[in-house]
């Protein structure tokens, strides 16, 4: 009977010894990520504009709406009537008077990041300024004004010289412009007045309270709060009130009278702000007073 081998001479195949479980991989842990980020696929096309949120993009969005020159400032005077000796049509306008209107200052892109004019109007007793006031008018050599406003204009084709004076003319009949003026303040008004309320009934029943506002919100359901931005009583009127697409029926520059068609906001003698329309086409006009347009060519004659 032949001998039984011993196990250390077995031979096993090859595919015995291998492991019968494929390792797991286990990831790195740490602060930093290893996987690649995801692609993101907003903005990736070559058809989609870069998202901009500098400055120079922010100016760059405003272009089209931002006047090609700066804008001036009158006193409103009153209303009256004009009538059209064509049609005989009578048409209500406002007169507004422009009160030595003058360039103070400019601001220019390079150091203050936009291009605006400022501008100032009436007269003012240096004993009334404040002295920050006054410095700032003697650094630009232009008498203290009543008024000071900033317009914006597009780019530094629309900077006027500090000094020049700015007069009716400075508007052309037929143009529409842009008026802006604080409406009249109501003081305090209550919810009919200001907002439009019904008000209580006003029959029996009602207690002294036909024109309180009733019930400012919900009890549990709401939270058993007055939510933000409710319409309550409180100041009426007294903000900026834009009127746009105004057209220009006359010009005076002698009495420096711009008169508009229709009515515009504020009480008789507040200021208006005007501009060019940004809704409708530029005026074509020049960009500078006639009288900067005069000197240039007085000292291109005298060159």
């Amino acid at each position: 009977m032949p001998s039984k081998p011993h196990p250390s001479f077995i031979h096993l195949p090859s595919s015995f010894l291998l492991l019968r479980f494929t390792p797991r991989h286990v990831p790195q842990r740490g602060i930093k990520s290893i996987s690649s980020p995801r692609p993101n696929r907003f903005n990736r096309s070559q058809n989609l504009p870069l998202l901009g949120s500098t400055t120079a993009a922010a100016l760059e969005r405003k272009a089209l709406t931002t006047p090609l020159r700066t804008g001036a400032l009158a006193i409103k005077k009153g209303m009256s009537a004009v009538y059209n000796p064509e049609s005989g049509r009578r048409y209500p306008c406002t007169i507004l008077q422009m009160d030595r209107v003058q360039v103070v200052s400019t601001k220019t892109r390079q150091k203050n990041g936009y291009y605006a004019v400022q501008v100032g109007c009436g007269w003012k007793h240096p004993s009334n300024v404040t002295r920050p006031q006054l410095g700032h008018f003697a650094l630009h050599g232009v008498s203290p004004k009543r008024h000071l406003v900033e317009f914006k204009v597009k780019d530094e084709h629309g900077l006027l010289g500090v000094g020049e004076m700015i007069k009716a003319t400075w508007f052309q009949e037929g143009q529409f412009v842009d008026a802006r003026a604080n409406c009249r303040g109501m003081g305090f008004a209550g919810g009919m007045k200001r907002h439009g309320f019904h008000g209580q009934p006003a029959s029996h029943g009602v207690s002294l309270t036909h024109r309180s506002m009733g019930s400012a919100g919900q009890s549990q359901g709401g939270g058993s709060r007055v939510y933000p931005g409710k319409k309550m009583p409180g100041r009426m009127g007294g903000q900026q009130v834009t009127t746009q697409n105004v057209k220009v029926l006359q010009v005076d520059e002698e009495k420096g009278i711009v008169v508009l068609n229709g009515s515009i906001a504020g009480p008789d003698g507040c200021l208006v702000k005007l501009q060019d329309a940004i809704k409708k086409p530029w005026p074509d006009v020049p960009l500078n007073p006639p009288s900067a347009l005069a000197a240039t060519e007085q000292l291109r004659e005298a060159a």
